[in-house]
C-alpha cells in the first residue's frame, strides 16, 4: 500500500501532499534482471554461431529399419591437401559395416559413382589398424578428416566420406569404442546384410577355392566385370557341410542380431542387398539418409552367382533334404 506524507506549510492554509521516493533497491535490482536477460540472449547467440561453424545437425528423414536421429555434418580440414573452395562444403561420415560375401563391394562402387562420395574400402582388414581400440580410433581419424588418402577418394569435394567394416575385423569386439566414438563423431552406420545367408555361404566357399585355384587365368578375383567372367567362376560347385548347416545359419543370424544390438543408439539404417536389386528405390533412400543429392548410380560388378541355388551346389540333395521342413525352408527356393 502506498504511503504519503502531508506537510502542513506555515504560510498556507492548504495541505501539501508528496509522492515518497522509490526505493533505490527496487530501481538495482530492475537494472539487474534487465543486465542479466541481455547477457543470457548475447551467450545463446555466440554459442549457435560457433556450433554451426563446428558442426551442423541435419534432420534426417529414415525408414522404419533406421534410427530416427539426427545426422552431423562436419568441415573437416586435412593435412595432406586444402580444401580449397570446397572447404565450407559439409561433410557426412559413414561406414558400411557388413559380412564377407554380402555384396558389400559392389554396393561399395555404387556409392563411389557417386561425384561427391568417398568410401575407402575395407581398411580394417590390415591387423595393424585393428590390434586394439587406440590403433582404430586414430585410424578412424585420419578417414574421416580426409587425410586417408585411396584410388576412391574425391578429395577437397567429397560431401560424405566412409569405408566398409567387416563384423569379424575388430568391430563387434571393440564395440564399446566404436560406438562411442561413432556417437560423439556423428558416424552413420549403414548395415548391409543378405536376406539368403545360403547364398552367402556358396559365395563365401568358391570365393575361398578360388584364392588358390586362381580359375580366371591364373588370378584370384573376388569380383568381376564381364559375364564371360563369372561364368568361369560359377563352373565351380562348393560342397557345403550338411551336418553343420543349420547351426552355421543360426550363427550367421545371431551375429548380425548381435551387431545391430550393440550398435543401437546410433545413427543407423539396415540394407538389404537383395533389397538393392529388386526395388529401385531402396538405394534413393541410402542417398537421402547420407545427406547427399540423390543421383542415378551405377557399377560395372556382375553378379557371379545367378539363378537357380540348385546348379550352384554340388551336394544339393543333402541340402535340400536338410532345410526342408525347417524355418530356412524358404532359402532353397528365393533367387536373387
Amino acid at each position: 500500500m502506498a504511503e504519503f506524507i502531508c506537510l502542513f506549510g506555515k504560510d498556507s492554509a492548504g495541505i501539501v501532499i508528496k509522492q515518497p521516493k522509490k526505493s533505490p533497491l527496487f530501481l538495482r535490482m530492475i537494472v539487474l534482471v534487465f543486465a542479466m536477460v541481455c547477457g543470457l540472449y548475447i551467450c545463446s547467440v555466440c554459442l549457435k554461431q560457433f556450433s554451426f561453424q563446428s558442426s551442423q545437425l541435419v534432420p534426417s528423414l529414415v525408414d522404419s529399419q533406421s534410427l530416427h536421429v539426427l545426422n552431423r555434418i562436419h568441415y573437416p580440414k586435412p593435412q595432406t591437401f586444402n580444401r580449397a573452395e570446397c572447404g565450407h562444403n559439409p561433410v557426412s561420415f559413414f561406414a558400411i559395416l557388413s559380412m564377407q560375401r554380402s555384396g558389400s563391394g559392389w554396393f561399395e562402387t555404387l556409392l563411389n559413382s557417386h561425384d561427391n562420395v568417398s568410401s575407402n574400402g575395407e581398411i580394417f582388414s590390415v591387423l595393424d589398424r585393428r590390434r586394439n581400440a587406440s590403433s582404430i580410433v586414430k585410424t578412424l581419424d585420419r578417414v574421416y578428416n580426409l587425410d586417408w588418402l585411396t584410388s576412391a577418394s574425391k578429395n577437397e569435394c567429397s560431401a560424405a566420406i566412409g569405408f566398409k567394416w567387416m563384423l569379424n575385423q575388430g568391430l563387434l569386439a571393440n564395440h564399446v569404442e566404436i560406438v562411442d566414438y561413432f556417437n560423439r563423431r556423428g558416424v552413420s552406420a549403414v548395415f548391409l546384410f543378405r536376406r539368403n545367408p545360403l547364398r552367402r555361404m556358396v559365395s563365401v566357399l568358391a570365393n575361398s577355392y578360388d584364392r588358390y585355384a586362381k580359375l580366371l587365368n591364373g588370378t584370384h578375383k573376388s569380383h568381376v566385370h564381364s559375364p564371360e567372367e563369372a561364368d568361369e567362376l560359377s563352373r565351380y560347385k562348393p560342397v557345403i557341410n550338411s551336418t553343420s548347416l543349420i547351426r552355421d545359419l543360426q550363427e550367421t543370424e545371431s551375429l548380425a542380431a548381435k551387431a545391430l544390438e550393440y550398435f543401437n543408439t546410433t545413427r543407423h539404417m539396415v540394407v538389404f542387398y537383395e533389397d538393392l536389386i529388386t526395388h529401385q528405390t531402396r538405394l534413393k533412400q541410402v542417398q537421402e539418409f547420407l545427406n547427399i543429392p540423390v543421383k542415378d548410380l551405377s557399377s560395372r560388378q556382375v553378379k557371379i552367382h545367378r539363378g537357380d541355388l540348385s546348379v550352384h551346389i554340388k551336394n544339393w540333395e543333402d541340402i535340400n533334404k536338410t532345410l526342408n521342413g525347417t524355418e530356412y525352408e524358404k532359402f532353397l527356393r528365393a533367387d536373387y
